[in-house]
């Protein structure tokens, strides 16, 4: 008797520990998580403009910087364009015209709409980057015209007066047909920006339950209008903060029935929760902050390439996004953007937030799926997608300070020429002889605080 308890004992404690033992590491590229529309930025306030050589781009140049953004061989291949839908402000280069300049006279009375096929040269960057095979064309509103506001300004926050709601929905589609009428069809369409914050440039406050209420109003406008673009709400200033918005929305049906993408930005903190909703989510805009232009890859400033990257994985994973688009593209001065333009001349620099974002967006195509990882090291940050041509797609960020190696499972397929790719303060989307495949065993070489790229064909 008290053999066999003992042996009870044993098998006890040995059925404990295997529950306890962590799972190997493994990618099964079989399953699904989130798909993936895409990775994007942004050119409004009239940096389009600035592309195109306002202050001394010249065209070759410009297509190098094109390339760079847009391209799929060359560059960072981003699939999804945010525009600005027109407003003023007194900055230099942050101003956008507008489509209606004066009130007509009233909510009732006929627009005077006017257009400059220019659009602070957004419509032709949009040109530029449908040649490029951009399909998803986000424009996005910061205000209303002043006169449609409680404060009489397109500054300095103010509300959309109830008056005007059929007005305002009726401008955001007439912006929407003009660039259709320019060749480019508005995929996405908003009509706030950080309504949860008041900003001394253009910005417009909704309650959650005012963006409700005009929603009902833009729904059916848009669904009326013959345009095949889908209404993205609600741009909220925290990804915290959004989570009001989008339970105001699921909460309502027809506001629900209004919206096909929820869309927040990622300011006021990391992503902690996933939005609750069943919608496509997007994070829709972020930068970090700083004070100076930063080329660097891992210098603890907090807008370094690695931050972003880092951001990128948690925005995926935690945030279980499906569409990750940075703020500015390319700008001038001290910018947080991925290039820095000459102001003035003929050049531009390229930063190292660029070769994290281009890591992912250049191998993660639209259409994608996130499938699931098991990993035992909390020092790698590691995710897998599954492209819709077969090709899948490994990106392991190593934020320890020694090199590390990993072994995965894989499931779904195996490679035995994998390529790999690193980006850290001395390679940018480097090919590197760090990874290789044992029939469905991958084992990487992961070197310290860099970003590993495994392409699987």
């Amino acid at each position: 008797m008290k053999r066999l308890t003992a042996l009870t004992a044993i098998l006890l404690a040995l059925t404990t520990q295997a529950v306890a033992a962590p799972a190997r590491p493994g990618i099964d590229f079989r399953a699904e998580l989130q798909p993936i529309d895409g990775f994007g930025f942004s050119m409004a306030f009239q940096r389009a403009d600035l592309l195109h050589g306002a202050r001394g781009l010249s065209p070759a140049k410009q297509r190098e910087v094109l390339d760079l953004l847009l391209s799929k061989d060359k560059g960072a291949g981003l699939s999804i364009l945010r525009l600005g839908i027109g407003s003023s402000t007194d900055r230099v280069y942050d101003h956008m015209p507008t489509i209606l300049p004066a009130d007509p006279g009233g909510p009732e009375a006929t627009p005077k709409y006017v257009w400059d096929g220019w659009d602070g040269g957004q419509v032709w960057l949009a040109k530029e980057a449908k040649d490029y095979g951009v399909k998803r064309f986000f424009a996005d509103a910061w205000s209303a015209p002043a006169f449609m506001k409680t404060n009489g300004s397109e500054n300095d926050g103010g509300e959309l007066r109830p008056e005007w709601r059929q007005a305002y929905a009726n401008y955001l589609v007439q912006y929407a047909k003009f660039y259709r009428q320019e060749g480019i069809g508005i995929t996405d369409l908003g009509f706030t920006n950080e309504p949860d914050w008041t900003a001394t440039y253009a910005s417009m406050r909704f309650t959650p339950q005012q963006a409700v209420d005009f929603l009902k109003v833009l729904g059916p406008t848009v669904r009326a209008s013959g345009l095949k673009t889908g209404v993205v709400c609600c741009d909220a200033a925290g990804w915290d903060r959004q989570v009001a918005y989008t339970e105001a929305i699921e909460a309502d049906p027809a506001a629900g029935k209004a919206v096909r993408t929820i869309t927040g930005h990622r300011y006021s903190g990391p992503t902690e929760v996933a939005q609750p909703t069943d919608k496509r989510v997007w994070m829709s805009e972020w930068s970090p902050d700083g004070a100076t232009w930063n080329e660097n890859w891992d210098d603890g400033s907090g807008y370094d390439g690695l931050t972003v990257a880092a951001d990128i994985q948690n925005t995926l994973t935690v945030g279980n996004a499906n569409a990750y688009v940075y703020w500015t593209g390319a700008s001038l001065g001290a910018t947080r953007g991925l290039i820095q333009l000459a102001n003035p001349g003929d050049d531009y620099r390229v930063s190292k937030r660029y070769w994290a974002l281009a890591a992912f967006s250049r191998f993660i195509r639209p259409g994608a799926v996130r499938v699931p990882v098991t990993n035992a090291d909390p020092a790698l940050q590691i995710t897998a997608f599954r492209n819709t041509d077969g090709s899948r797609v490994i990106e392991i960020l190593n934020t320890a300070t020694t090199e590390s190696s990993a072994e995965f499972s894989l499931r779904g397929g195996h490679d035995r020429r994998p390529d790999g790719y690193v980006t850290d303060e001395t390679r940018s989307i480097t090919p590197a002889d760090i990874v290789s495949t044992h029939g469905t065993t991958l084992k990487a070489t992961l070197a310290p605080r860099a970003l590993t790229t495994i392409v699987l064909d």
